[in-house]
């Protein structure tokens, strides 16, 4: 049997699909969940379905010696493809020798490391996808500014969320944001008299309390940071979810070909780790540790989500 070019740990690996940022931090897979059974192929097809069909309601009647009208369920056939993501970590011999002594294993330490930085530059693109209004409808994005942004006491948030989810023709159940505008929502008087309409509107609430009045299975908060500096540069941290509040309606069974969902992650086999031996690392070389998986992020229902610009 024909082995890879570089080789594949399944112990590696094994520490490579277990590793899990902590779910308070990213929230990528909750807003584009993988879908559970990978693609066989890197190419792909997918289908972008054409909501309105569902609700345009053709002539039902049957002559008596007439046929029924036919009708379709239609969806545009697209094809995509899924893309590598991957980091090597180069470890000197004598690290991994001094690691093995103290008990440590250096090499699975790597793995983790580096599925760190691929999951964080996971979210880093999901949150692109999810607050760019290129995925979205037309009728389904609204920009808020002066006194109905939610930074200002004077705004309605409740209002604003409760008309955004009932505009797209399915109705969102899910809603994703970052940590500073979760924190002006959960502190902001009138938010906080529909939760407590007896109390003076101070205080703080949490999800839950939201998501009830809001009709909603779960609000998804981004807390990650990302550096934006250039390699060697002072860092720059900025929050990976920014100003915007996305509305989806997500299934977590939906895959590529079937089920209404606002997006999904596609998958190729599962992530993988390996490392091969490198004589030019150090005095004594070493080894290269590498991990990576293939996915790809798809909108496949725009028309089932709502887009919140400049939330605060």
């Amino acid at each position: 049997m024909k082995q890879a070019p570089f080789p594949i740990s399944p112990e590696l690996t094994a520490i490579a699909i277990a590793y899990r940022n902590p779910a308070s931090a990213l929230i990528a897979d909750e807003v584009m969940p993988r879908q559970r059974t990978p693609v066989a192929t890197k190419e792909f097809k997918y289908n972008v379905f054409n909501l309105p069909e569902a609700f345009t309601v053709p002539d039902t009647r049957v002559g008596r010696k007439g046929s029924p009208n036919e009708v379709g369920w239609s969806a545009e056939e697209l094809t995509s493809s899924v893309e590598d993501f991957g980091l090597d970590d180069p470890i000197p011999q004598d690290d991994i020798d001094q690691g093995r002594a103290q008990g440590l294993n250096v090499q699975g330490e790597s793995v983790e490391f580096i599925m760190n930085l691929l999951h964080l530059d996971r979210e880093v693109r999901v949150a692109a996808v999810a607050q760019n209004a290129a995925n979205y409808a037309a009728s389904n994005i609204q920009a808020l500014s002066g006194t109905d942004k939610f930074s200002d006491a004077a705004s309605d948030p409740v209002k604003i969320l409760l008309d955004a989810l009932d505009t797209p023709i399915v109705r969102p159940n899910i809603m994703n944001l970052g940590q500073s505008v979760w924190t002006t929502l959960r502190t902001h008087p009138k938010v906080i008299k529909a939760i407590y309409p007896n109390g003076d509107g101070s205080g703080t609430i949490n999800r839950k309390q939201l998501a009830d009045i809001l009709e909603l299975e779960a609000i998804h908060v981004g807390t990650s940071f990302v550096n934006n500096a250039r390699r060697g540069q002072d860092p720059t941290f900025v929050r990976t979810w920014g100003a915007h509040v996305s509305l989806h309606y997500r299934d977590k069974m939906a895959t590529s070909k079937r089920g209404i969902t606002w997006g999904l992650t596609v998958p190729y086999g599962k992530p993988v780790a390996g490392s091969q031996p490198d004589s030019k690392i150090g005095l004594r070389g070493g080894q290269r540790v590498r991990a990576g998986e293939s996915v790809r992020e798809l909108v496949t229902a725009p028309q089932a989500g709502f887009l919140i610009q400049n939330a605060i």
